[in-house]
């Protein structure tokens, strides 16, 4: 590849709406590949702007960053993914969003629901947990739907940033 066709880290960061230190972050984690000018700096092929993109939109789906890892695996190296890789690697994720969007939804409803009854009673009240009796069942919030109940993944901080202009790194998930 020649050098004009690489990306500084800067347009890289500014295009695809990150932090430099996030794109660094995401180079160190394996997510991106870059290399470096003779200058030392760091530089980035234009396909790098669809995996960080795919990053991002797995991110805000609910993936961590290892099922993130995962799935940019089974992309292509040296080619800008097609339409079909990214159909297929969403393809997977199909059941457990729709699962997500289920359990959002009778957490919306359970709530207009709760909230317009007027009973203004706990003690009637289907969400009210006297005495902790849902903490039998196990730790966690019980009364939300399965879906909306599976462990998080661990939020990290990323890392700092590296000069007074620039965002520190949004917390990522690992």
């Amino acid at each position: 590849m020649r050098p004009e066709d690489l990306l500084p880290i800067g347009e890289v960061a500014r295009r695809a709406g990150l932090a430099t230190s996030a794109v660094r972050y995401y180079e160190r984690e394996g997510l991106v590949q870059g290399e470096r000018s003779s200058g030392g700096q760091r530089r980035y092929p234009r396909n790098v702007l669809r995996r960080l993109a795919f990053i991002r939109a797995a991110q805000n789906v609910g993936l961590s960053l290892e099922e993130v890892r995962s799935a940019l695996t089974a992309l292509p190296d040296g080619r800008t993914p097609t339409p079909a890789d990214w159909a297929r690697l969403s393809h997977t994720w199909r059941a457990r969003l729709d699962e997500q969007i289920a359990g959002l939804t009778a957490l919306r409803d359970g709530l207009t629901s709760c909230i317009g009854c007027g009973c203004l009673s706990l003690s009637r009240c289907a969400l009210s947990n006297p005495d902790d009796s849902a903490g039998n069942s196990g730790s966690g919030a019980r009364y939300l739907p399965p879906a909306l109940r599976r462990p998080r993944a661990r939020i990290v901080e990323g890392p700092p940033a590296m000069s007074p202009d620039e965002h520190a790194v949004p917390a990522t998930v690992r």
